[in-house]
């Protein structure tokens, strides 16, 4: 399928390459605050409230997908406020019914104003089982407690990775993690290609992916224990120290 025209793309956390591109003309601007493909790359705070600024400007809308950062990943139960902006239009899907499928799109009461019954429609879409496993996801989530919690493992996990990085500098460049109080988002830039690093700690009954040739990513579930946590770190000290990288 060829790709939809009029599509342009702008530098992230780049806010004058977003100036070049944007225009009166402009419907809207897509960002996920977060790049989670890319290699976990948060967006600077400044950049998305120029972002929302120029959006307002131009009288285009401002939508956030937040796939993959959303629905509690961060922290907060969306990452968009941990940067205090409001987006017109948000994506949501994966953790959204606990593994059912389901996808769903928020907008405000001025966008949704535009779209009348039968502009759209699906054949699936609104599933009454998954629906139900949606709302009790969603309750679950949105408990303070729950997202107190999230912080806490995020916080303990990024302090692990960072202290990894201090022994072991030689084999670990980075580990980029949410803006604010902590969450279970984050990646673990190495020097060489991560590829020996997933394979041995396969072996070691540990599952990781990479987001990039020399990046893990590490978004694990938001109901992880310290427990857990400690058997990631303990797999990736072995490994830096018989230099499986």
């Amino acid at each position: 399928m060829p790709l939809v025209p009029g599509v342009h793309y702008a530098e992230f956390n780049d806010i004058e390459s977003v100036k070049k591109l944007i225009s009166d003309k402009t419907a809207g601007v897509f960002i996920e605050p977060i790049q989670g493909e890319g290699g976990l790359y948060p967006a600077d705070p400044e950049f998305m409230r120029e972002l929302r600024a120029l959006c307002d400007k131009h009288d285009a809308l401002l939508i956030t997908d937040e796939v993959q950062c959303g629905l509690g990943r961060t922290g907060a139960l969306f990452a968009h406020e941990l940067y205090d902006v409001t987006p017109d239009i948000m994506t949501l899907a994966k953790p959204l019914a606990g593994g059912l499928p389901i996808g769903a799109v928020l907008m405000s009461n001025k966008v949704a104003s535009a779209i009348t019954p039968g502009q759209h429609g699906t054949t699936f879409g609104g599933n009454p089982l998954v629906c139900a496993v949606a709302n009790t996801v969603l309750n679950k989530i949105m408990d303070e407690n729950f997202l107190a919690n999230v912080q806490k493992r995020g916080k303990y996990l990024a302090d692990g990775l960072e202290k990894l990085q201090q022994k072991f500098p030689d084999k670990v460049v980075d580990v980029r993690k949410p803006i604010g109080k902590g969450g279970l988002f984050i990646a673990l830039e190495c020097t060489k290609p991560v590829g020996p690093l997933i394979a041995y700690a396969l072996s070691k009954q540990v599952l990781i992916i990479s987001a990039g040739e020399n990046t893990i990513r590490l978004c694990p579930p938001l109901v992880v224990d310290e427990k857990d946590i400690d058997q990631l770190l303990d797999v990736f000290e072995k490994a830096f120290e018989e230099d499986v990288l």
